[in-house]
């Protein structure tokens, strides 16, 4: 290999080494809640009930320091600020809902068909505090978060169980006084991620500005994966303006944020499997203003968490004001977030061309092989091979095209010996070769280079599919969504800290592959560079991915070994050389910077070389 060839590959061993050395850093694992654990599998006797011991102790009026404290801060609010926190539940056939009366917010978002990587059922409020809340400021300019208020819930009822075509409508009061009031009504249903919010607004000039208030999402959502540098680099904060999604990504630790004016569609926040999304109703009807916020937090052993803050700026003039919009919770399959205008936030890769490829077509047939083969593993591996059936003219194309290089492998050997003291006249003698042959030196090339956007789409659609989750395909695979771990080091080397079985099968299916197809001399370390590469790089891809390339590369070698061994029409020297020639475009090129070299080399003097200094004879001597 050339110096340049040989840079370039030290330079990409150096990209891959630091990209592993940042994806290998993970966050220790914890062990499961047994809280947490308990939650959806009480007994019958006890089932939703909501023990007395969760409400909060009643703050003594006779405290008179929390007294002066609580109207400095909240002014005429400050009232509301005493109470007696109340839950109340709503459980359907996919979540488990935690209500407070303290601020009428979620304090609990259970979604019931989905285990945490510990086991634990997904719980996905993140904020201790609770969440979707309402802030503004007073006439007397105090900063009010209704998260510190207590509502009066128009039930005293505590449980509530709904069955699939059920609805309910809980009201929570926030009364100023018997004309001034804030009134939150949230409708839930059964069989859906998703419930309504209205928030009225009645009569609240004597106490707010025309500034008017904010809806806010703080806190993002919990994590639920086990590498939380991985869920982190998928979680992000988007604004949905007339169908062209804003993302927000944190990048350092002092946080980045930006606003969004329009007609907003949505505003969501996402992390690698889950999402919460704010919808204005009717839909797309909200002109105007979203804040979207993020910041970063270092968790032990290299941990990482990305915390994301939605805020809806309502305008507010006095009188009886009526906001509403539907609030999504639940998972980023692709088809429910369709059911509810969310699928622009599920990550099928870039936005135009890629994208699309997967959206509509493999998507669609990676879910209609499930339908017959349950088994995700094996789903997988029948995709794969259907792709190479359909990725067929290409791939024949490319293989072909390494046959005939390897049959004037010899002829080519020749060339380079004979005119290894001249790389120009060498070139040259090369591309007689192959005008004489019909070889196309970049027939190999071209049909891998129109694979790769198909190749790009399907490694999105893989990455991105919840479907994989925690699925148990064979033997130790048995989760599809992650590395297949089959060796810990003790000590991480280069970053490694892991071994992934299916990624050392990629890599030996890739040597092979390389045996076949490279017959350059000069090329000969690629045969072991690229496999070794790739086998690092894929050591931390989720093992579904690594299972489809897998497969890819058995069939590819399948194909090859039948083009060169076993098939009837098995081409000669004598075949090439009586084939039609065609001049291809790289054929073309590379003629026309021969052709250049050639004429600048025969211009007048360009051969001449002036020696400027002046010749002493080795003997003589000076006068």
């Amino acid at each position: 290999m050339d110096k340049k060839s040989i840079l370039a590959l030290i330079l990409i061993t150096g990209v891959i080494i630091v990209w592993m050395i940042f994806m290998s850093t993970e966050q220790k694992p914890i062990p499961p809640n047994e809280k947490f654990k308990s939650v959806l599998n009480q007994d019958s006797s006890s089932k939703n009930h909501i023990s007395s011991t969760d409400s909060l102790k009643r703050i003594g009026n006779s405290d008179s320091t929390s007294l002066k404290i609580a109207n400095a801060k909240y002014g005429q609010f400050s009232p509301y600020t005493n109470g007696e926190e109340e839950y109340i539940q709503i459980e359907n056939s996919l979540t488990k809902i935690k209500i407070s009366t303290k601020g009428a917010v979620l304090k609990d978002f259970y979604l019931k068909n989905f285990k945490k990587w510990d086991g634990s059922p997904v719980q996905l409020i993140n904020s201790e505090k609770g969440d979707l809340y309402l802030i503004f400021r007073t006439n007397a300019n105090h900063l009010i978060d209704t998260r510190d208020l207590y509502f009066q819930a128009n039930t005293s009822k505590t449980d509530y169980t709904l069955q699939d075509n059920d609805s309910l409508t809980l009201s929570f009061v926030l009364a100023l006084d018997s004309n001034s009031k804030i009134i939150k009504n949230l409708t839930f249903y059964g069989n859906r991620y998703t419930f309504s919010e209205e928030i009225l607004f009645v009569n609240m000039e004597g106490y707010i500005p025309n500034s008017g208030y904010k809806v806010v999402w703080d806190d993002g959502l919990r994590y639920q994966e086990y590498n939380s540098v991985d869920e982190s680099s998928s979680s992000s904060a988007i604004a949905s303006l007339n169908g062209d999604n804003e993302e927000l990504n944190v990048k350092n630790d002092e946080g980045n944020q930006t606003s969004a004016t329009g007609l907003i569609d949505f505003a969501a926040v996402k992390i690698k499997y889950f999402a919460m999304a704010i919808i204005p109703q009717p839909y797309k009807s909200f002109d105007g203003t979203v804040d979207l916020s993020g910041k970063q937090k270092h968790l032990a052993n290299n941990g990482l968490n990305k915390l994301y803050t939605v805020e809806f700026r309502m305008p507010y003039s006095g009188g009886i004001q009526k906001n509403k919009f539907n609030v999504f919770l639940g998972p980023l399959d692709y088809k429910i977030a369709k059911e509810n205008n969310l699928q622009s936030i599920v990550d099928l890769g870039f936005k135009y061309g890629i994208r699309q490829i997967g959206e509509f077509f493999m998507l669609p047939i990676f879910k209609f092989i499930h339908q017959f083969i349950h088994n995700y593993g094996i789903a997988i591996i029948v995709f794969s091979i259907l792709m190479k059936l359909l990725l067929y003219p290409l791939s024949i194309t490319q293989m072909r095209s390494s046959q005939k290089m390897q049959i004037i492998a010899p002829l080519m050997n020749e060339v380079r010996e004979k005119y290894k003291d001249d790389q120009t006249k060498q070139q040259q003698e090369i591309m007689k070769v192959y005008s004489e042959y019909g070889i196309n030196p970049a027939g190999g090339c071209l049909p891998l280079l129109l694979q790769m956007p198909i190749l790009y789409a399907l490694w999105a659609v893989l990455k991105s599919s919840i479907e994989l989750r925690q699925a148990h395909f064979a033997f130790w695979i048995t989760d599809l969504s992650v590395p297949d771990t089959i060796l810990k080091l003790p000590i991480a080397i280069l970053g490694i800290g892991q071994i992934s079985g299916l990624a050392l099968l990629m890599g030996a299916t890739l040597f092979i592959q390389q045996k076949q197809s490279i017959t350059d001399p000069r090329q000969k370390a690629m045969v072991y560079m690229m496999p070794i590469m790739l086998t690092l790089l894929f050591n931390y891809l989720p093992s579904g991915l690594n299972l489809y390339y897998f497969t890819f590369n058995i069939i590819s070698i399948i194909m090859q070994l039948y083009i060169n061994k076993f098939s009837k029409n098995k081409l000669t020297l004598a075949d090439l050389k009586k084939s039609p020639k065609k001049e291809g475009w790289m054929q073309r090129k590379m003629r026309e910077a021969q052709e250049i070299t050639a004429k600048q080399k025969s211009l007048p003097g360009a051969s001449k070389k002036i020696n400027t200094q002046k010749y002493t004879p080795k003997n003589s001597k000076k006068k």
